[in-house]
């Protein structure tokens, strides 16, 4: 061979200017983010894989204790101008973090190729080392293989632009004392795991003085490479081949006419056992100058011939895999930019933190406004139901009304007519013991609540624990409210002539109204569970990540508690107001429904002895004119019949009557105008309020530092991400030119 023609050989795998861009891809470390072209010789134990790997990287790996083959080794040549080695670990990335410090702690950095070949051996002692692999393989210490990776870079003026991985041959039977099942699982895996991606050269490595078909490696690269585009089977040892008719299969393979892959199969001499570390490739591959090995192509024997052959296989796969290679960097650039986008904008003076915040606060209160002036249209995020406020507090208020209306009193109110409260069936005294209003509103709201009731459960808001309350259900109201109130008058009269003293209608009313707090803390306490999920929820929309979320939620939660707090203090005011004071109001109401009252009961009492009026007709005739009279002495006769108990009696109960229907419908205007609208939706000081662009003028320094500023792990993760978009958006431009 001319030296024009070795030197030609030496440079065959760096001609191409497809591979010199990716030799520049890995100086950017592009390659731990994307796979890039790659050689990984795979084959059997004992197949001959570390004396391949040697002659294609010119590194003497020792062969005796095959210290190499126990974990993947990882080579990269690259083109430099000064001669260097640098080696390293990579940990598995399942390793204990222990185990990861370890292995990361060994970095050897040597001047001169010729030096590192000197002294590989003794390297490849020390990684067993940090590894925790047995030298000694009758030894019990250790283990046998690796998911670690040994990273040799070799780099010189001469070195050609290459990457070659080497990893455990495979096995089937396990060793007593040395390897087990999980060991044969695990180098299966290791293999599978490199031979999977479509930018891998697969070199399957197949000895020439074993049958082929017991060579497992051949089927494994088909699982991954169904097509054999990027496999090369690579026959070694022929020399230990003496038969002829074995070397005539051997012909046979390498023609393509036996077993036939679509890249072909390659023979090559390489240093055996017994050679030594001198051993010669010319003179050693002079035996494919002889019978029948002189019968087979130049370009398919021979190492230089495998190297140019590689060089080609590289430049196809580099060239195909280039527009995915540009795909898969612009896909990684765009996920380092939604975790950046995730993590928000640096944050690292006050001003910069107290704007972003403030824009944060903003966007919060805009949306808060929204859903409390139920402005659905303004954002998408209103679909969710969670997020409608105004909606479900209108809907728990109206049922809370009905609701009070129906069951709040004690006991069932009684009427002497049917024709009160503007056409009404009477009250709920008219009606049979437990009936509730039979109404549409009733049914639609009775399901709306069994619907948010559902979704709201005290026990998702354990921070709420000392402020709300659920009840276990509003009972019906009782009957016999007319001897209730005997009793009560009996109990309780002084020297009144025909009336009764002021004490006994608010001891009564006070008691027909024990339900009123159980029902008001219920109610109230929906309210609250529904303003403090939407606060959550609405808080988490806003927020650029989870860290955020809680610094500000913590913040903020105990100036929410102190808030309904007093949400709850007022409808408790309100309560006490109507229930511990005397019975009094100005409302016109009260007189209103007292006359109707009475005037009722007059008309029961006379219905009797009512007979209908007749008069004469236009025509002459007498007829009905549709009125009923009633004789003045039966008038008469009615109210002397009356005791004066049974009297006072009725006066209490029409007066109570009449009082409770103005107090009710006050008493749940005011809860919901002061305790809901005011104090938890629209007030100054509502909940909705606490985060606020105020809120946030006011924090200090240190408080913008513990709310907005980054962690030490976010800063590290964001220095990460934007130097991998730099790397990445580097590698897109040596792509493009």
């Amino acid at each position: 061979m001319t030296v024009e023609e070795g030197a030609s050989d030496a440079n065959l795998l760096n001609s191409s200017e497809l591979l010199k861009k990716i030799d520049k891809l890995r100086e950017k470390n592009v390659g731990k983010h994307v796979p890039l072209p790659q050689l990984v010789v795979v084959g059997d134990q004992s197949s001959g894989k570390s004396s391949l790997l040697e002659s294609l990287t010119k590194i003497p790996f020792p062969r005796d204790l095959e210290l190499c083959t126990r974990y993947a080794t990882q080579i990269t040549s690259r083109r430099e101008t000064e001669s260097f080695v640098e080696i390293c670990i990579i940990p598995a990335p399942d390793a204990s973090l222990g185990h990861k410090t370890k292995v990361q702690c060994f970095k050897k950095t040597l001047k001169g190729t010729d030096d590192f070949r000197s002294e590989f051996p003794a390297i490849l002692k020390e990684v067993n080392e940090y590894m925790e692999i047995r030298s000694d393989l009758s030894s019990k210490d250790g283990s046998v293989f690796s998911k670690d990776v040994l990273r040799i870079e070799l780099c010189g003026p001469t070195e050609d632009y290459l990457t070659v991985i080497d990893v455990p041959g495979i096995f089937r039977d396990p060793t007593d004392g040395i390897t087990t099942d999980n060991d044969i699982e695990l180098v299966r895996d290791m293999v599978k795991n490199y031979i999977k991606d479509a930018r891998t050269v697969i070199l399957a490595v197949l000895p020439s003085n074993v049958d082929i078909a017991t060579q497992e490696i051949l089927k494994l690269a088909k699982d991954y490479d169904v097509n054999g585009e990027r496999t090369l089977g690579v026959l070694t040892k022929p020399d230990l081949v003496t038969e002829q008719s074995a070397k005539a299969a051997l012909c046979s393979l390498v023609l393509g006419h036996k077993r036939p892959l679509t890249l072909g199969y390659h023979l090559v001499r390489n240093r055996g056992a017994d050679d030594n570390d001198s051993f010669d490739h010319g003179p050693g591959e002079r035996m494919f100058d002889t019978n029948p090995w002189s019968s087979l192509p130049r370009d398919r024997v021979g190492v230089q011939a495998l190297r140019r052959r590689l060089g080609e296989l590289l430049g196809q796969i580099t060239e195909r895999e280039f527009p995915e290679l540009r795909k898969d960097l612009k896909i990684q650039i765009d996920l380092c930019q939604q975790d950046l986008d995730r993590l928000g904008p640096a944050l690292q003076t006050e001003h910069e933190q107290r704007a972003f915040l403030s824009g944060i606060a903003r966007r919060f209160q805009n949306f808060a406004r929204a859903a409390r002036d139920a402005h659905y249209s303004e954002d998408a995020a209103f679909e969710h139901s969670d997020f409608r406020l105004l909606t479900h507090i209108v809907n728990l208020s109206d049922l809370f009304n009905l609701v009070f209306e129906e069951k709040a009193h004690l006991r069932c109110f009684e009427h002497p007519a049917l024709d009160t409260d503007k056409g009404k069936q009477g009250a709920s005294g008219d009606k049979p013991p437990n009936a509730c209003k039979e109404t549409k509103d009733w049914a639609r709201l009775s399901a709306k609540q069994n619907e948010t009731y559902e979704s709201l459960d005290p026990s998702n808001f354990p921070e709420l624990e000392q402020i709300i309350s659920r009840g276990t259900g509003t009972e019906d109201p009782k009957r016999g409210i007319k001897p209730w109130i005997e009793e009560l008058y009996l109990n309780s009269r002084g020297l009144d002539l025909g009336t009764f003293g002021g004490t006994i209608l608010s001891s009564a009313f006070k008691e027909q109204t024990i339900k009123w707090e159980l029902m008001t803390r219920e109610y109230v306490s929906n309210i609250i569970m529904v303003v403090h999920r939407f606060l959550c929820t609405a808080l988490g929309k806003v927020c650029a990540n989870r860290q955020l979320y809680d610094r500000v939620w913590s913040s903020i939660l105990d100036d929410l508690l102190e808030r309904y707090k007093v949400a709850m203090s007022q409808a408790l005011f309100l309560l006490s107001v109507e229930r511990n004071r005397r019975p009094y109001t100005l409302n016109d109401y009260f007189s209103d429904n007292l006359q109707k009252m009475r005037g009722a009961r007059v008309a029961r009492m006379l219905e009797g002895n009512a007979r209908g009026e007749m008069r004469k007709n236009d025509n002459g005739h007498w007829a009905s004119s549709g009125n009923k009279v009633v004789d003045l002495e039966a008038v008469k006769e009615a109210a002397i019949n009356q005791g004066n108990v049974e009297h006072v009696k009725e006066e209490i109960h029409d007066i109570l009557w009449s009082y409770y229907k103005v107090s009710r419908k006050r008493f749940v205007d005011g809860v919901y105008m002061q305790a809901v609208e005011h104090c938890l939706l629209t007030g100054p000081e509502s909940p909705l309020e606490a985060f606020s662009q105020d809120w946030v003028i006011n924090l200090t320094a240190d408080q913008l530092e513990a709310i907005a500023g980054e962690s030490p792990v976010a800063k590290a993760r964001r220095a990460s991400l934007m130097q991998k978009v730099e790397e990445l958006t580097a590698a897109l431009l040596i792509l493009k030119f």
